[in-house]
């Protein structure tokens, strides 16, 4: 007979929680549903993960903590408000400006989140005898799976998680114990009939509500993708350079969000509205200086500027010609191709034309050819 669950320990955590400055606290049992890995085994098997090898490489303990963690009996889910002040769709009538998703504007999440999850797992080690683990995404945690578990919000029909008090802009992070803590009321399901997240998204990205395929996804195609772009999903793209907010901001339940206090989620000047235009010069070292401390970082200057290029494309203003025109001969195959492709966007068959003969002489890069190629030039 297993122990019983230890119900007062949970007052001391959350109070302690919220004092580290956690936005929302809820206990689960260390456990996924079963309906949840079947979810997860059909999301693999359909080939929605893309490129995200780890989702497959480490499917068996994603889908059970025990195998992650045999020892653990509960989880403490945290979630950190990072609501913006501003609508984050309204960029997107800005078609010169670079729109940059709300989570990415400022320091990167992971390290703040990391530092107060560990603050709690000491004190829960120290004061009530728990062995603990933390994870904020850097393990293979079902998250929002275990958020909804332990009544921090559900999964919404986008298949993020929606929470009753902060709509969709929650950051998650999870301290695994060996305690046996009573676990708290699974939320239920609050969507409805609304469907306002599936409707918007400008790739089609849901076969189905509460399916996602990454793999049309702008926020994957802009963030993991790692080589070039459908050409099917450039147009769509718009002037979204880094993930994309559209079936988060739509969700009804921003109506009882709050924006965020926390200094590190508020936007960077340079990245609350910048031209587009104003990245084209940015060679390696003066992109991790900008983005020092930022999740863009991690994309690598040529991934960034493929998608800056893209959006330059679709601003359709020829006098970005001059200023792409150099990339041409950049060192970065993927750079170039998509300098291409963007200046078919914005110049004349004649114009290319010309400027084929300039910089092209010597390409060998296939999908630089192709590109080319397609333009007709």
């Amino acid at each position: 007979m297993s122990a019983p669950a230890i119900q007062e320990p949970k007052s001391a955590i959350r109070a302690q929680a919220l004092a580290l400055g956690f936005d929302a606290v809820g206990f689960a049992k260390a456990e996924v549903s079963s309906e949840a890995r079947a979810g997860l085994a059909a999301f693999l098997a359909a080939g929605y993960h893309g490129e995200m090898d780890w989702l497959a490489r480490h499917a068996e303990r994603r889908a059970d903590p025990q195998v992650l963690w045999p020892e653990a009996r509960s989880v403490v889910v945290l979630g950190q408000n990072y609501g913006p002040r501003e609508d984050p769709l309204a960029l997107l009538d800005q078609p010169e400006r670079a729109a940059v998703s709300v989570y990415a504007r400022n320091a990167d999440y992971h390290d703040l989140m990391k530092k107060r999850l560990k603050a709690l797992a000491r004190w829960m080690h120290q004061d009530l005898g728990a062995d603990v683990k933390v994870f904020v995404d850097t393990a293979p945690v079902m998250e929002k799976h275990l958020a909804q578990a332990g009544g921090l919000g559900w999964q919404g029909k986008h298949s993020n998680l929606v929470s009753c008090d902060l709509g969709s802009w929650l950051f998650l992070g999870e301290v695994y114990t060996t305690l046996a803590l009573a676990p708290d009321a699974r939320e239920r399901d609050h969507c409805g009939t609304c469907r306002r997240c599936l409707d918007v998204c400008p790739t089609e990205a849901f076969p189905a509500p509460y399916q996602l395929d990454a793999r049309r996804c702008i926020s994957y195609l802009t963030i993991e993708h790692r080589s070039h772009i459908p050409r099917e999903f450039r147009a769509a793209m718009g002037n979204r350079v880094y993930g994309c907010d559209d079936c988060l901001a739509v969700c009804p339940w921003n109506k009882f969000a709050q924006p965020t206090s926390e200094a590190a989620f508020l936007p960077r000047a340079e990245l609350t509205a910048p031209r587009l235009a104003d990245f084209l010069d940015l060679d390696d070292a003066g992109f991790r200086k900008l983005f020092a401390g930022s999740p863009i970082k991690r994309i690598g200057r040529d991934r960034f500027l493929r998608n800056v290029l893209i959006a330059l494309g679709n601003a359709g203003n020829p006098q970005a010609a001059d200023r792409i025109e150099p990339l041409l001969s950049d060192p970065s195959p993927l750079v170039r191709a998509m300098a291409v492709w963007a200046l078919a966007q914005l110049l004349s068959q004649e114009a290319l034309a010309g400027l084929r003969l300039r910089h092209t002489g010597a390409e060998q890069d296939p999908e630089v050819l192709e590109e080319w190629r397609q333009t007709g030039a």
